[in-house]
């Protein structure tokens, strides 16, 4: 099989229902949640199986999830079952509630770092953030699986416990915004 089809050479991709042009709104939704999948990639391979095996469990899950997601969002506009449900968002909600349980409590903002792991997790959290806003100007235009949107919505949410958690394993302190007050109570 090649690689290569030469049919995109003008601009256009296959999506299911037909062919759009590479930059429409469809393409940079599932686009973007690629970017996000190639970057929990990165995190997974900086990872210590010894230290990190229940993370590697769980992030290799959630990149099945996310092309689930670009299956859905590439059949936008497009009535079909879809395979992203409310069961796997309410799995992640019990996987944020156990990693922020390592982490100390929190109380102000916190910049993104720590370690190049916990620096890898911010960066997939906030391609998240961005996957999910091209998911929200998709759904004004076409219909969508809107548990996509709340699975990206508690996905950044996981990203963010799981660097703070992996901050609280390496015995490394969050580095809290010095410009904020106590904004979580």
């Amino acid at each position: 099989m090649k690689l290569y089809t030469r049919t995109g050479d003008a601009g256009k991709t296959s999506v299911v229902g037909g062919r759009v042009d590479k930059d429409d709104i469809r393409v940079e939704a599932y686009g973007t949640t690629d970017e996000v999948n190639a970057f929990v990639s990165e995190a997974i391979s900086r990872m210590d199986p010894s230290k990190h095996a229940d993370m590697i469990r769980d992030l290799t899950e959630i990149q099945h999830e996310l092309f689930d997601a670009g299956g859905d969002l590439a059949q936008a506009g497009k009535k079909r079952d879809y395979q992203v449900t409310a069961e796997m968002v309410s799995r992640l909600e019990e996987w944020i509630d156990r990693y922020n349980g390592e982490a100390p409590e929190i109380k102000r903002f916190i910049l993104p770092g720590g370690n190049a792991l916990s620096s890898a997790l911010h960066i997939c959290r906030v391609l998240t953030r961005r996957a999910e806003r091209r998911v929200v100007t998709l759904s004004r235009d076409q219909e969508t699986n809107e548990e996509v949107r709340r699975y990206l919505n508690r996905l950044s949410d996981f990203f963010f416990a799981i660097a703070r958690a992996v901050n609280a394993r390496e015995g490394i302190k969050d580095v809290e915004y010095k410009r904020s007050g106590d904004v979580f109570r």
